[in-house]
């Protein structure tokens, strides 16, 4: 990938020049039947929880699923391991008031078990659902991340 070779800091929520690299949690419903997906406040669209890497993060798996219990109140199983599943890149709009120029985020996409079914809505995600693999076309999600949740389904098997 020309971002990790092209830039000092790929994973700086401030390198904005060709953008930078986050992490979404793909969490399967304690049946696998769904996925977890968070109507974003920003973007106004559905789609997986996820953000920027933390100093404190000891992994890649570790920033999704830390971003998914902050925006979901989601419970992932303690001994889930996050497992790669796919990648989504998608444009950021500017924000003038931040400073912030319009910028790609080259989403990893990481798969996790979540111990119940129970959510909260949050200030980042005021909508939280659980969404059955036959819902994909009803919440709008994009084709990398149905390739993902196949992938992660697949893997869980």
């Amino acid at each position: 990938m020309a971002l990790l070779e092209q830039t000092k800091t790929p994973f700086s929520r401030y390198q904005f020049n060709s953008g930078h690299i986050t992490c979404t949690a793909l969490v399967l419903h304690p049946g696998r039947n769904s996925v977890l997906l968070a109507y974003h406040h920003r973007h106004r669209r559905w789609l997986l929880p996820g953000g920027h890497v933390e100093d404190s993060d000891v992994s890649l798996g570790d920033t999704a699923a830390r971003e998914a219990v902050e925006e979901t109140e989601v419970r992932i199983v303690p001994e889930s391991i996050a497992r790669f599943v796919g990648m989504d890149v998608h444009g950021i709009p500017a924000r003038k008031n931040k400073r912030e120029p319009f910028h790609l985020h080259h989403d990893l996409i990481f798969a996790m078990e979540a111990e119940s079914d129970l959510l909260a809505t949050t200030e980042e995600a005021p909508e939280v659902a659980w969404c059955g693999f036959d819902e994909f076309a009803h919440y709008d999600v994009p084709a990398s991340i149905v390739r993902a949740a196949k992938r992660a389904l697949g893997s869980a098997r």
